[in-house]
């Protein structure tokens, strides 16, 4: 008998980015199996329906149509008019659409519920905003409230994350914009930012034809599910924003692109202080300037950085000190108990769900520029398709193994996420569509599905 072996009919091979995206879809699967598992057996895994932490809710809602017309009408069109779109013209459309794809999906459970009540529970930002009356002693005074059990702790989302973010809807409520329908608005239109700075940089870097294949996907980013109702919307955006400007910074000749790379450095710190994780940023600003082979530009926005850390140190709150402190408070809370040897691959199938199975063939396709021969990675790792996949990747796994993501990821780490789909212009132009399809498929059963806690 002959051996088939390699010999297999090419009709029959099953197509390897097919084969990692069911491989990602069949991680869900077993997070899902054993997490359900974990919980019939009593183990504390706090997510009754993990790996995503929320409730079973199968419905549909008043946002279900449009989330369908949106979903169709970027699949159909997203690709031609991302290719033929004059460039501003392109941006527009793209923050338009992800404006109004976040914004369909929170309205499969109302304007209320779907999003200004998730916003204004118990233990997020808004409730404590009405007990800031004095914004420097506030400061002064914030990593003395971030350790749990005493009198005057601040509530689990504002101890977690530095002051920056309590900040955000204290600002917004002296501007007179207070409540929680102003916040959501908020966070749905810093949130949608992402889906232009993503292409902004990969312009910059060099990539036009990448930067206009990453449009429909940044789109319909299946991450949108927690973008329109978690703050985390506004950390994503704003961060995006920073690389985006550091990249424009960078590819700008002589001393005029240093203002746009210390707005970005400024945006990167803020970041900073918005949520202590944010320092995994620094792989994608690294990304920059590897492309563009320049570290001026990466300086500048450094010293934009370190701008605001002096900022928030003269004012009394000292970055160190609330890591430290709340690394502390994450321990004294339910994260103790979460075994990190399910949620440190469980994770990842989070990830996947909010990235989107896509996420799988890109990074599968970033991988393959890794191979010999050695001396022509470098210039690959200079190609914006591959170096910001990949930095955002290097980032989710710090923040996977530094045991202090155990669930919830799905909306923490959408700040990098979103960066993963930077490599879409590696994927075959005559299979885009379906894979935005799957995309948007996974973004409306788990909208559908489950009743997400953010």
């Amino acid at each position: 008998m002959q051996d088939a072996g390699p010999a297999v009919r090419a009709g029959r091979r099953i197509d390897p980015d097919l084969a990692v995206a069911g491989a990602a879809l069949a991680l869900v699967a077993l997070a899902v199996t054993v997490g359900a598992a974990l919980n019939h057996a009593g183990v504390p895994v706090y997510a009754s329906t993990a790996p995503i932490f929320a409730r079973w809710g199968p419905r549909v809602g008043p946002g279900t149509p449009l989330a369908l017309l949106v979903a169709a009408a970027v699949i159909r069109y997203g690709p031609t008019l991302a290719t033929r779109l004059r460039w501003r013209r392109l941006l527009a459309a793209a923050y338009g659409g992800a404006l109004a794809w976040t914004v369909s999906l929170a309205l499969v459970d109302g304007w209320h519920d779907g999003l200004a009540t998730k916003l204004d529970q118990e233990q997020e930002y808004l409730p404590e905003v009405a007990g800031v009356h004095d914004v420097p002693a506030m400061l002064r005074g914030f990593a003395g409230r971030i350790a749990d059990f005493q009198p005057d702790s601040w509530n689990t989302h504002v101890a977690g994350h530095p002051p920056g973010a309590l900040l955000v809807f204290v600002g917004l409520d002296r501007v007179g914009l207070g409540g929680p329908d102003w916040a959501a608005a908020a966070c749905v239109a810093v949130g949608a930012l992402t889906a232009v700075a993503v292409p902004v940089a990969l312009r910059a870097l060099g990539g036009d034809a990448a930067a206009r294949a990453a449009v429909p996907f940044v789109v319909l980013f299946p991450g949108a599910v927690w973008l329109g109702v978690s703050a985390d919307a506004v950390f994503a955006g704003v961060t995006a924003a920073g690389v985006a400007l550091l990249a424009v910074g960078g590819a700008r000749s002589g001393g005029r692109g240093l203002p746009a790379a210390l707005a970005g450095g400024i945006l990167l710190g803020a970041g900073l202080f918005l949520s202590y994780g944010l320092t995994l940023m620094a792989p994608l600003a690294l990304a920059t300037a590897l492309v563009l082979r320049r570290v001026a530009p990466l300086l500048t926005g450094a010293a934009g950085v370190l701008a605001v850390v002096a900022a928030f140190d003269a004012a009394g709150f000292r970055w160190s000190e609330g890591y430290r402190l709340v690394v502390h408070r994450y321990y004294q809370g339910i994260a103790h108990e979460r075994p990190y040897a399910y949620w440190a691959w469980a994770n990842l199938a989070c990830l996947v769900l909010a990235a989107g199975p896509v996420v799988a063939p890109v990074l599968r396709r970033v991988l393959r520029t890794l191979r010999p021969p050695a001396r022509s990675i470098a210039a690959r790792l200079r190609t914006p398709a591959v170096a910001l996949p990949l930095a955002a990747a290097v980032a989710i796994a710090a923040a996977d193994l530094s045991g202090l993501s155990k669930a919830e990821v799905e909306r923490i780490w959408l700040p990098f996420a979103v960066w993963l789909l930077a490599g879409a212009a590696l994927l075959p132009p005559d299979r885009r569509r379906g894979w935005l399809a799957l995309q948007a498929v996974t973004a409306l059963i788990v909208n559908h599905l489950l009743l997400t806690v953010w």
